[in-house]
């Protein structure tokens, strides 16, 4: 994987645009939390302003990501889809005031640098959109996994004694 690096404020100032597609595999953190490392993920990434001036780049992620099911155990296709707005900020301080100013939970406020990183920005956007805990909508061979189960804890009920039976029994009502 070859390293994307902008310079952040004259990427939004010249209101730039580029796109393209990473592999999964590339992503360390990210592959670390998936099943396997098939998959890619398309992304787009827009410099400009905001309403108030202040530089701003959205950035797009889309694809399938293999995640492992917390309830069955086997992996399935995860659809990525998510955009983000950042607005950037010269330091911490900058952030903290354009982010009062702003009051708005849909935007993030970012430090921006003259060598930022995009592929670390698209792994971040993805692990933000992936579950803390995947499932399945509906598991597979879960409902009839299920139901064997339970026919088994029925027949096993079924074949115990009756609590009421063994007093019967001691009391000498049989």
């Amino acid at each position: 994987m070859q390293a994307f690096v902008i310079d952040s404020f004259a990427y939004c100032r010249l209101e730039e645009q580029r796109s393209g597609s990473i592999l999964v595999a590339d992503l360390p953190r990210l592959s670390g939390e998936s099943a396997n490392t098939d998959g890619a993920l398309n992304w787009s990434l827009s410099g400009g302003k905001d309403a108030l001036g202040h530089p701003r780049l959205v950035l797009s992620v889309t694809g399938s990501v293999n995640l492992m099911c917390q309830r069955c155990l086997k992996p399935f296709a995860y659809e990525i889809d998510s955009e983000s707005v950042l607005i950037l900020a010269k330091n911490e301080e900058n952030a903290d005031e354009i982010d009062a100013l702003l009051d708005d939970d849909e935007v993030d406020v970012v430090v921006g640098s003259k060598a930022f990183d995009v592929n670390d920005l698209i792994e971040d956007e993805a692990l933000l959109a992936i579950p803390q805990s995947p499932k399945h909508a509906v598991c597979p061979d879960v409902s009839l996994a299920s139901a064997n189960t339970t026919a088994a804890i029925e027949a096993e009920v079924s074949k115990k004694e009756s609590p009421f039976a063994v007093l019967k029994k001691i009391n000498g009502r049989t």
